[in-house]
């Protein structure tokens, strides 16, 4: 399963990626609103970090020649700039416009498996069922993607299943054991998969030992 980071915070981003563990950046205008810097200048730098691998960028208009404009800016940063659409019909039609010009497209704000279906038909590179939103409504949002996975696999639809609204560690391990193609999730919850007490007893252990043969490396 590749590993996003949802964020716009180029610290964060440079600090997984120099550890190996990202394979794409996520962004939306909450967490650029967050990082308090210009939309194209933060993007540019993030696609910079992580070059070759999707970053996806949000457009805000709601219809489809508004979106298709602001595509058009984004799309020109860089080459590995996934445009995020909504999932509403404008969003779809942008989707299938962008994609049939070679774009990469992340259909966002998905709740149900009718609508991944429909991102699908449409080309979308990614589509992203956001699971902790509908865990908070009184939805199973893991159930959501079970469901997206197995209609995409009698399908065979190309487009990859990128679980958003990522909580906590649990909602990783249950979306890379469902077979879910992308997770994204903030670089707190990525860091978090590290822990375990044991581990940390480990070393603790390791160290106290060594301590006591008096010797050092180098």
């Amino acid at each position: 399963m590749k590993f996003f980071a949802d964020t716009a915070d180029t610290a964060d981003i440079r600090d997984l990626a120099d550890a190996g563990l990202l394979d794409g950046v996520t962004t939306n205008p909450s967490l650029i609103h967050k990082a308090g810097r210009d939309f194209l200048e933060v993007v540019a730098e993030i696609c910079a970090i992580v070059p070759g691998k999707p970053v996806s960028a949000e457009v805000v208009a709601l219809d489809y020649e508004g979106m298709m404009r602001e595509a058009e800016v984004v799309r020109r940063i860089a080459d590995n700039i996934a445009v995020k659409v909504p999932l509403t019909i404008d969003g779809l039609k942008t989707c299938k416009a962008l994609t049939d010009d070679g774009t990469m497209v992340n259909v966002t704000l998905c709740f149900s498996a009718n609508q991944a279906l429909l991102a699908a038909k449409a080309g979308a590179t990614f589509v992203s069922p956001f699971v902790g939103r509908h865990d908070d409504n009184g939805f199973d949002g893991m159930a959501l993607i079970s469901d997206i996975r197995l209609i995409y696999d009698n399908y065979d639809f190309a487009t990859e299943i990128l679980v958003a609204s990522v909580r906590h560690p649990i909602h990783v391990l249950e979306a890379a054991r469902i077979g879910a193609d992308v997770m994204t999730a903030p670089p707190s919850v990525i860091r978090q998969l590290v822990k375990h007490p044991l581990t940390d007893k480990g070393i603790e252990g390791f160290l106290a030992d060594w301590a006591k043969t008096g010797q050092k490396i180098g």
